[in-house]
């Protein structure tokens, strides 16, 4: 059974930092393109970061850059999200994805990942 796990998600107060991770099981994902999304009540769910097949590449939503750093470690088949000066907008829950036909102009795109993680939730207040 092919399976993404996250964990790390938490309280932490405006200005903190969290680490998200996620492992996959099942099968390795280093052919695949890995992506953090999020969501909040309400709304459609948001590209945040993601690491190319072999991980030396990474993207960002503009909401997150130069805060969140994403790292993809295939030796492991995991995923990280190290996510620094954290604001109240950052609440949401936090999703894994991976996707091996993934195309680069279509990263943001939810429906382009096959495999998905239960998410964990993020919960940024003082």
């Amino acid at each position: 059974q092919v399976q993404l796990v996250e964990s790390g998600g938490g309280l932490v107060q405006p200005g903190g930092s969290l680490r998200l991770s996620c492992v996959g099981s099942g099968r390795s994902f280093s052919d695949s393109i890995m992506t953090w999304f999020r969501q909040t009540p309400g709304k459609e769910r948001e590209f945040v970061a993601a690491a190319a097949r072999r991980g030396g590449n990474s993207w960002y939503s503009d909401a997150v850059k130069g805060r969140f750093t994403v790292s993809k470690d295939n030796a492991k088949n995991t995923l990280d999200l190290q996510m620094n000066s954290l604001q109240p907008e950052d609440t949401a829950v936090y999703y894994c994805a991976a996707g091996s036909r993934v195309i680069l102009s279509a990263i943001r795109l939810p429906g382009q990942y096959d495999y998905w993680g239960q998410g964990t939730q993020v919960t940024v207040s003082s």
